[in-house]
């Protein structure tokens, strides 16, 4: 399975950006798609997650009603709707994707900056 990023980029506080993550192989096996970010300095974080089937998702406590995890299965893809930006969201966003049962992310997807200017 391959992931591609796409959607990040520069914008104000307060601002808006979707990003979207395509994948492509064998993508009957994933079970579950997320997004991660990283700043500098600082740990990974799980920012959202969806099942393929789209009956679960979750959202990390700093982004909790602003950001939405979608995706459409004819498509291949999940989007990371990112709504009310803060400096804070300032990151390298990575998504993800798992099997059912695994405990750990199988496959990952190079990353795409975001950047939240005051």
């Amino acid at each position: 399975v391959q992931l591609q990023a796409s959607g990040g980029g520069l914008v104000q506080a307060g601002g808006s950006l979707r990003l979207s993550c395509a994948a492509s192989g064998r993508t009957f096996f994933i079970g579950i798609m997320g997004w991660f970010r990283q700043a500098p300095g600082k740990e990974r974080e799980s920012v959202a997650s969806i099942r393929w089937s789209g009956a679960t998702e979750y959202y990390g406590d700093s982004v909790k009603g602003r950001f939405t995890i979608t995706r459409d299965n004819a498509k291949n893809t999940v989007y990371l709707q990112m709504n009310s930006l803060k400096p804070e969201d300032t990151a390298v966003y990575y998504c993800a994707a798992k099997w059912e049962g695994d405990n750990n992310w199988r496959y990952w997807g190079q990353g795409t900056q975001v950047t939240v200017s005051s």
